[in-house]
């Protein structure tokens, strides 16, 4: 098997988290802005496709090199063996980006990138005529930034947040990387109770109720790089047949998600049905100032509503307020709360344990960590 220099993209903010579940399936790992590359044979890129809860992307580095003028990135990206990755009927749309580089034209290089492929491909495959692109997607990415150009092959197709499970969703819906980033963040284990109380569609109920049965979140949808001809059909079964063996179905877990959205509700139930979760976790409609719960040592992740408009705003702040009273009253439990609100803790009435910046979309957010105290042996 040949190895690859891969790459797992990253929201801002999650490099880490991404880097150590890259790690967890034994690859070391080099980190930069948004990116994590590790270095693995095609059993790795089946394997992070289906393994990674936190990552966008999973894509295959075809080159990188240095280019000022166009006739450098013509000649340097035909120089590269193309057809080591693409068969003679692929399909290769080509998207670009640029960022302080003397090549800012980011249509003029997606064509020559494009150009210089199809001059490549013709002659390695001996052929005078177009190629009709009927076969396998690769979708190719040229990035030059400070005039370095990286030019790479997606595997994934649709973004790793696309689990399969969500049949429905509401206004502003949280990535499922992210909600599993949120999960992964709290260090949650499935013998601790959890509660979102502002569960929208369900998002972050189920990407925990996957953590605590170490479900691959991958296991039911299809990647990009499953029709190419050099990665076997047998390893994406094998590594199936691995995830399945690796699921902890067994594991108990005591998961609730609530909403004051009776609609919402219903879309997580459904939702949760499709994943597979319907009598693993419960959902009911409640106010967050309602909260209470019997047990100890539990762990409450949210998202709640940031407000665009001075009314909302100002019931918002109430909510806080109300959070952090119904909150206190459970202080063996910790809290893990994004929100953009600048005055979160003041309104919450105590100081955060600790703060992550993190990015929700576009919307800059702080995770707001509340860590409970242990519990007191009775």
């Amino acid at each position: 098997m040949a190895t690859f220099k891969l790459l797992a993209t990253a929201a801002m903010g999650l490099e880490s988290i991404v880097a150590d579940e890259v790690k967890a399936l034994g690859f070391e790992t080099q980190t930069e802005n948004g990116k994590v590359f590790f270095e693995g044979d095609e059993k790795a890129i089946v394997k992070a496709n289906l393994w990674l809860r936190t990552a966008d992307r999973v894509k295959v580095i075809a080159g990188e090199f240095d280019a000022y003028t166009f006739d450098e990135l013509f000649e340097k990206t035909k120089a590269i063996e193309w057809e080591k990755f693409l068969p003679v009927d692929a399909e290769f749309p080509v998207s670009g980006k640029s960022v302080k580089s003397t090549l800012h034209s980011v249509p003029n290089c997606q064509s020559i990138v494009k150009k210089a492929i199809v001059e490549r491909l013709k002659k390695a495959y001996f052929r005078n005529s177009f190629l009709d692109e009927s076969g396998p997607r690769f979708k190719i990415e040229v990035s030059i930034l400070k005039d370095k150009v990286q030019l790479s092959i997606d595997t994934s197709g649709a973004g790793l947040h696309k689990r399969g499970y969500r049949l429905d969703q509401g206004e502003a819906p949280l990535k499922e990387t992210l909600a599993a980033a949120l999960v992964k963040l709290s260090r949650w284990t499935p013998d601790r109770p959890f509660v979102d109380p502002f569960c929208g569609s369900g998002t972050i109920a189920i990407e925990a109720a996957m953590i605590g049965q170490n479900i691959a979140p991958g296991f039911n949808r299809e990647f990009d790089s499953e029709a190419w001809p050099w990665i076997k059909p047998q390893i994406w079964e094998d590594a199936r047949n691995e995830a399945e063996e690796l699921a902890n179905y067994d594991q108990p877990l005591n998961i609730l998600g609530t909403d004051i959205d009776h609609r919402m509700v219903k879309i997580a139930e459904e939702n949760a049905l499709e994943a597979g979760f319907a009598d693993l976790i419960s959902f009911k409609q409640r106010q967050v100032k309602d909260f209470t719960a019997q047990e100890e040592n539990g762990v409450i992740i949210g998202n709640p509503p940031y407000g665009e408009r001075i009314g909302e705003i100002e019931a918002i702040q109430e909510m806080i307020q109300d959070m952090g009273r119904v909150f206190s009253k459970h202080p063996t439990w910790s809290v893990y709360m994004l929100s953009s609100m600048e005055k979160f803790e003041t309104l919450y009435g105590q100081p955060a344990t600790k703060k992550r910046k993190l990015f929700n979309g576009f919307i800059r957010t702080d995770l707001f960590q509340f860590w409970g105290e242990s519990p007191k042996n009775k």
